[in-house]
């Protein structure tokens, strides 16, 4: 699957009538709010038909402003009213929204990274940027006026109804052509809007891609065939949306004749009536005016179909994520390891839609103690360090700290058991105090402090503009890449995990800065069980132990003295790393 899911109308449904449920009180306030609005609505009408009637009867001036009064007070009780009814329904479509929006990052961040990977950024940028906006309007205001319409439009009918039964069917003679026209758009239009979003979503993906990649990009000359794509892009979603819009003109002559027709049959039966007696001049004026007042609403209502389909389609999209079953093994709760060894035992991994990267890797590291992964590029050393440290599930097999599965362990005692640093660090954007925080928000000042003197990183973090409250990140200041690792290290040592997990973390320091990054590594790891991912070998020369991986299998393990003794492929490693290092001063 090369895109997050897409939930089908059922389950769509399903999780809104749930949401509903848990929120059933401000529903039903809203419920009732709108009610009385469409009530308070309707009532001046009904009264003009009243008022009519009296003055053709040559009613006294007090009943005249009688009737008046009453349709002044209905008129501000249906203006109040509805104002009031709009915000609670917006501001319980919005309530609903904003936890459904973070429901979707929560559920996209506990996803797998293989998969993540493979979807690409674009594609759940598109779910938390364009398809959360389509719902939030469709919330803030397609929500508020499909309500007021629907219960507006099903009084009228209800009060043409009371001043004659006839009146009232005639009302109801557009309904089918109402229907028609809608059973005509909806299966067009919404596939067309479904379609849209994820045209969208494509664009966002391309875009996004162009970006990060942009000094890529800039250094093979790849502008013009970005930008093609990209332009090739925008151009499906721009024809998409004009289809769709096609659509909606024609749907929108459909209504007109559907209200032509209406209103045509309402004169005609009123003018019959009353002719027979049956019916008032006023109460066939106020049948008239009563069905023409629900030109507006009931075109807006269907017009809002338009924007209901899109926010719907864009709805989909996120539940789609919020539903994705979650395939990690049950956590266990009341336990923790009895010590901080690491043990690796028949561990197969093979990335989906690939072959077996591992194959039943088997590997413990005793507490406290340092061992150096090498190997070939393609080894599968990284994969292994994934597995370590329970960001991949192995195919079989199994990680485990102190005896205890980490696939098993709850967010929190993971944190607190395993701490991973790669050589992809990144430096969130803001003061540098915060970024160091992330690994333990209540660290104190005295605590931070201590983290970069162990890392080597106190001197220049003072000597920035404003210390540690310095902007660093997007935007901020810049630190190199050796910087953005020791503060990497830093955060480790705040976090203070019992096993420090390496992955290269040292890879982007270049040879000048190679020597006191490793410096910060040891430092950061000291009596702390380590495995680590050895860029440079002489990482494996300072651990106590080296294993060395070949093709997804431990070729040969011991000590560094012991590998090269021996002749294998470890020494043939060290051998070529020597004869290409520069030397240290």
């Amino acid at each position: 699957m090369n895109q997050l899911p897409i939930a089908d109308r059922r389950e769509t449904l399903r999780w809104l009538r749930g949401e509903l449920r848990a929120r059933w009180g401000e529903a039903a306030g809203a419920f009732a709010v709108g009610l009385l609005a469409a009530a308070a609505g309707v009532t001046p009408v009904y009264a003009l038909g009243v008022l009519v009637d009296r003055v053709r009867a040559g009613a006294p001036a007090s009943d005249i402003v009688g009737i008046t009064i009453v349709i002044v007070v209905a008129a501000i009780v249906a203006g109040v009213t509805t104002a009031l009814s709009s915000y609670l329904i917006a501001r319980l479509g919005g309530r609903i929204l904003a936890a459904l929006r973070e429901d979707v990052v929560a559920r996209a961040v506990t996803l797998p990274a293989t998969r993540l990977e493979r979807i690409g950024k674009g594609e759940l940028m598109s779910r938390v940027g364009p398809d959360v906006a389509a719902v939030n309007k469709a919330v803030t205001d397609v929500l508020p006026t499909m309500t007021s319409s629907v219960l507006l439009a099903a009084l009228s009918v209800a009060a043409m109804a009371g001043i004659d039964w006839r009146l009232g069917l005639a009302g109801l003679v557009t309904a089918p052509l109402y229907v028609l026209a809608l059973r005509w758009y909806l299966p067009r239009s919404g596939p067309g809007y479904a379609v849209e979003r994820a045209a969208v979503g494509e664009r966002s993906q391309l875009l996004l891609e162009s970006v990060q990649g942009l000094r890529t990009v800039h250094a093979y000359r790849l502008e013009t065939p970005h930008l093609r794509g990209i332009d090739a892009a925008s151009a499906r979603a721009r024809d998409v949306s004009v289809n769709v819009f096609s659509l909606f003109t024609r749907f929108v002559g459909r209504i007109n004749r559907a209200e032509f027709a209406g209103l045509t049959v309402i004169v005609v039966t009123g003018f019959l009536l009353v002719r027979d007696g049956s019916v008032t001049v006023g109460g066939t004026a106020a049948a008239a005016v009563l069905f023409h007042r629900l030109f507006n609403p009931v075109s807006m209502l269907l017009y809002t179909f338009d924007e209901l389909q899109a926010g719907g389609a864009g709805l989909a999209r996120l539940v789609g994520v919020v539903t994705i079953p979650d395939e990690r093994p049950a956590t266990v709760e009341g336990q923790s390891p009895s010590d901080s060894s690491l043990e690796l035992a028949g561990v197969r991994f093979g990335y989906p839609g690939g072959p077996e990267v591992l194959h039943g890797v088997s590997l413990r590291i005793e507490a406290g103690q340092r061992v150096a992964l090498v190997g070939s590029t393609g080894a599968g050393k990284s994969t292994l360090a994934a597995v370590a440290a329970g960001i991949l599930q192995p195919a079989a097999g199994s990680a485990g700290v102190g005896g205890m599965p980490v696939a098993h362990m709850g967010p929190e005692l993971l944190r607190s058991q395993v701490v991973i640093i790669t050589q992809e660090t990144h430096v969130f954007a803001g003061e540098l105090i915060e970024d160091l925080r992330l690994a333990r928000p209540g660290a104190t000042d005295a605590e931070i402090d201590a983290a970069l003197a162990t890392v080597g990183a106190a001197d220049w973090v003072r000597a920035l503009p404003e210390g540690v409250r310095t902007v660093v990140g997007e935007g901020g200041h810049e630190l190199t890449a050796a910087r953005a690792q020791q503060i990497a290290l830093a955060r480790l040592v705040l976090a203070d995990p019992a096993v420090a997990i390496l992955d290269e973390a040292t890879a982007e320091a270049g040879s000048y800065g190679a020597r006191d990054l490793e410096d910060s590594a040891l430092a950061a790891t000291a009596g702390r069980t380590t495995l680590v991912v050895a860029h440079r070998l002489t990482q494996a020369r300072s651990a106590d132990r080296v294993v060395v991986l070949e093709d997804g299998r431990v070729a040969e393990e011991g000590g560094h003295d012991e590998l090269l003794l021996a002749g294998g492929r470890y020494a043939q490693l060290w051998a070529a790393w020597e004869s290409r290092t520069p030397t240290f001063p």
